[in-house]
Parts: structure tokens; sequence; C-alpha cells
């Protein structure tokens, strides 16, 4: 009995030998790259054909495209749809995040979009785009409090800019016009 396990063991031994590359000039096995003369499922050649490592853009990028389009248009649950779909094809697009938060604000589902600012938060950090559109959501929640905290910290990351200058004013011209 142990003569046949050591003959078993010495044939697989011999087998799974002979599955070593023979082609040992970087050590690394390439699966995804056609070979020259590699012909598709439909008889064309590889030749001009991108593999994956050629891909100079995102799946998600032409849904992101398309959501900023139907956002300008205030399209905005088309614009939400969009993003979705490019948060599924691209889990750490950060833009598509914001894109999304956004889109969840305007529609008043502000459940959704906290989920998606944390999100966002996680791929793009504190960045002055970030609290502005934070501060926005507050705005709109009349949530006034937290909307100038937001907006100060985006105002201090970008002074310069005209956005966070709007909405700064925008926010002073809502505490002096409260409707109740």
């Amino acid at each position: 009995m142990k003569r046949v396990i050591a003959a078993a063991a010495c044939l697989l031994m011999a087998v799974l030998a002979g599955c070593q590359t023979a082609d040992t000039t970087d050590g690394i096995v390439r699966t995804n790259e056609p070979s020259k003369g590699d012909v598709t499922s439909f008889g064309d050649a590889f030749d001009g054909l991108k593999t994956v490592s050629d891909v100079e853009y995102y799946a998600s990028d032409q849904a992101v495209a398309e959501a900023k389009n139907q956002f300008r248009a205030e399209n905005y649950g088309n614009a939400g749809a969009l993003f979705f779909k490019a948060t599924q094809l691209a889990p750490n697009d950060g833009n598509a995040w914001m894109g999304l938060a956004a889109c969840t604000d305007r529609i008043h589902r502000f459940d959704l979009s906290d989920k998606a600012y944390a999100k966002a938060f996680k791929l793009v950090g504190a960045t002055p785009e970030y609290y502005n559109n934070v501060g926005y959501s507050f705005l709109l929640r009349g949530k006034l409090q937290d909307a100038r905290s937001n907006f100060l910290k985006a105002y201090e990351l970008a002074p310069n800019d005209p956005t966070v200058a709007n909405n700064l004013k925008l926010l002073s011209s809502s505490v002096q016009n409260v409707e109740r």
C-alpha cells in the first residue's frame, strides 16, 4: 500500500512539474494579452484592438458625462439614475458619488444624499467642492448653522472660488428672508 501511495505521489509531482511555463524571460504570465497571430472569435486579427491596459477611459465616464448634462437641464431624477449607474460601474469614482449626492439633494432624498456624501468623502477627501456641496445640502434642509460651517470650510480651502462666495451670499440672504 505504501508503494502505491509513493508511486501516486511521484506521478502527481511529475504532472505538476509539467505545468511550468517554458518562457522564463521575465517570470510573468500574461493571460489577457493576445499573441501575434491570434484571432478573435470572429476571425479578425487582434492587431489594432485595444487591450485592457490601453483603455484611456473608465466605463463610468459616459454615464457621468450624460448625468452632468441631465443635471444642468434640471432633470435631477434622470441625472441621479445615471450617477447611480456610474457608481455601480466604478465604485471608487468620487465624482460620481458627489454627483449622486447632489441629485438626491435636489429631489429632497436627504437620507440617500447623506450616504452618498459619506462615500464621496472617503474617496475625494476634504475638498472645497465636498464642503460646498454638503453646505448646500444643509441649506436645502433649512439647517443654516450646519450650512454655514461647511461653506466656511470650503471658503478656507478655496477663498477665491466664486461658487463658494455665491453660496455664502445665498446663505446670508436666506437668514434675512426667513419664511414661516
